[in-house]
């Protein structure tokens, strides 16, 4: 498969990007923040990055820079061109949806399995030729993760009989689309038993910044509260009052904002939220899930 190939070659340049970029409105004094701003700075600070992650210990590891943003807006130009996005300054009123997915999503074909393997199959395809001529964006997040574990080996999740899952997925947000607080998490919110990544005890996302919705600078790209979810949190996420929840509570919060380029990773079963794009540009970013247990000798990351 092309990106473990990629994996295994490890031919990793890093750029010394730009500050880390927080906010927080708990209190003056942020304790909570992102740690970046590349691999180095950040197994500076941590000899096991992850494993602060998984403690919620930090929000997020925040790399500036990890792909090309020329690559980036070549990228848009091809996933326009191949009509597998539509371009948001022509209007379509047969293609009203906020949400587009490229590749393939366990939360939402994982209800079928043969179905999902066979989908997930049609993406690698895909992929395989999607990334001809720039810099592999899929690569790209798995080096950074590997790099970020070198005593485990990342790769793209698998069945035991091996037939694996979709290695990433393109997904692009137009005006007005917005995710209210919530977790991912294949066992604890998804109840995904019957899949190989409900082995491992947590779960991550890893967001690469395709496009911003407002080219003029840095989007968020989401809000992340110090809050792990628990039973006892999920009436407050179902009703739609975590947000007077955290107020009361005096949960901290991070925004994250990104430029294209730009990859970060975050626990998700910590509650976050995603404002709505606002503007005539989608929020593009390619995204995936990670499974992680310190105990675990491997990491397996899917869409």
């Amino acid at each position: 498969m092309v990106v473990e190939s990629a994996i295994a070659t490890m031919v990793i340049e890093y750029r010394q990007p730009a500050r880390i970029r927080y906010r927080s409105t708990a209190n003056s004094q942020v304790s909570w923040r992102p740690i970046g701003p590349d691999v180095e700075e950040v197994s500076a600070q941590y000899a096991d990055p992850l494993a602060a992650l998984a403690r919620a210990e930090i929000p997020a590891i925040l790399l500036r820079g990890a792909y090309d943003s020329a690559d980036c807006r070549f990228l848009i130009e091809r996933l326009v061109g191949r009509g597998l996005m539509r371009d948001p300054l022509v209007d379509d009123p047969d293609d009203q949806r906020t949400r587009v997915d490229i590749g393939t999503s366990l939360g939402n074909k994982g209800g079928d399995k043969e179905d999902f393997l066979a989908h997930a199959a049609e993406t690698r395809a895909l992929f395989s030729t999607l990334f001809a001529g720039v810099q592999d964006p899929v690569a790209t997040l798995y080096e950074r993760l590997q790099a970020l574990a070198p005593d485990k080996k990342v790769q793209t999740a698998r069945e035991p009989d091996g037939r694996q899952y979709g290695p990433a997925i393109f997904r692009v947000h137009y005006d007005s689309h917005a995710y209210k607080p919530h977790i991912d998490h294949v066992s604890l919110r998804e109840k995904r038993f019957d899949y190989e990544v409900s082995r491992f005890t947590h779960q991550f996302a890893g967001i690469l910044c395709v496009q911003n919705a407002d080219a003029r600078g840095p989007g968020v790209q989401s809000i992340l509260h110090r809050c792990l979810w628990t039973e006892e949190i999920q009436p407050q996420i179902a009703e739609q009052r975590f947000g007077e929840y955290a107020e009361v509570q005096g949960i901290e919060h991070c925004r994250v904002e990104l430029e294209p380029g730009d990859l970060y990773f975050f626990n998700s079963r910590c509650v976050h939220e995603v404002p709505a794009v606002s503007g005539d540009d989608p929020r593009v970013v390619l995204a995936v899930f990670i499974g992680y247990a310190e105990d675990d000798g491997e990491i397996y990351v899917w869409s």
